[in-house]
C-alpha cells in the first residue's frame, strides 16, 4: 500500500472480515465502508441496483485520503469499487476456524446480543436455520468451495507475486496478525 490506500475486502469469510475491514480502517486512518449495510433496507429489503449504486458512489467520494470497502456486489454494482481500489485482501481462513465463529455471531444477533448486519435487518430463526435463500450459515456452507475457487483465480491474475495488487491472508491466524503488524509499521513510517 503507498499513498492513498482504496482497499477492497471480498466478502469470502464473513466472520472475521467486518472486524479486519474496520481495524484496518482505523490503522489507516480512513472510513470503513460495509456494503451490506449500504445494500440492506430495514426488514431485509434489497436497496435497487440505482438506489445502491448512488450510496455507495456518494460513500467512495466522502473522503479522498482513501478508504475500505468490506464486500462485494459485482453483480449489483459493476465496476464502482473495482475501478478504484489500489489493493485487496482476501481474508481466507480455514472453513474449520470461521464457521462456529459465523455460527457463534449468527446466534448471538438472533438473540440481539449483537448489533445487526444492517440497521433494521434482524435474524429470524426461519432465515437462519430454515432458508436457502436467506441463511448467511447455509451460504457459507454451500458457497466455500466455489467462493476459494474464485479468488484463487482472481489472485493468479492480480496476486502481488504477479506485479498486482491482491493478497490473500490465510491460516489460523498468525498469518494475519504479522500482516496487520506489518501495515501498522508501514503506517508509522509514513
Amino acid at each position: 500500500m503507498s499513498g492513498a490506500p482504496y482497499v477492497v475486502l471480498p466478502i469470502t469469510c464473513p466472520p472475521g472480515q467486518s472486524t479486519l475491514g474496520a481495524e484496518l480502517a482505523s490503522i489507516l486512518d480512513v472510513p470503513y465502508i460495509p456494503l451490506d449495510s449500504l445494500f440492506w433496507k430495514p426488514n431485509w429489503t434489497p436497496s435497487t441496483p440505482d438506489e445502491f449504486q448512488d450510496k455507495v458512489l456518494r460513500r467512495l467520494a466522502e473522503d479522498e485520503k482513501g478508504w475500505v470497502v468490506d464486500g462485494n456486489y459485482g453483480s449489483k454494482l459493476g465496476d464502482i469499487v473495482t475501478e478504484r481500489r489500489t489493493d485487496i485482501v482476501w481474508l481466507d481462513p480455514p472453513f474449520l476456524l470461521y464457521f462456529p465463529r459465523l455460527l457463534m455471531r449468527t446466534l448471538q444477533r438472533l438473540i440481539g446480543a449483537k448489533d445487526n448486519c444492517a440497521p433494521g435487518c434482524s435474524e429470524t430463526l426461519t432465515n437462519v436455520f430454515l432458508s436457502k435463500e436467506n441463511s448467511i450459515l447455509y451460504w457459507a456452507i454451500t458457497q466455500h468451495s466455489t467462493v476459494r475457487r474464485r479468488e484463487s483465480e482472481n489472485l493468479q491474475r492480480w496476486g502481488v507475486h504477479a506485479g498486482g495488487n491482491m493478497r490473500r491472508i490465510g491460516g489460523w491466524g498468525a498469518e494475519l496478525r504479522e500482516w496487520k503488524q506489518a501495515v501498522v509499521a508501514m503506517v508509522r513510517g509514513m
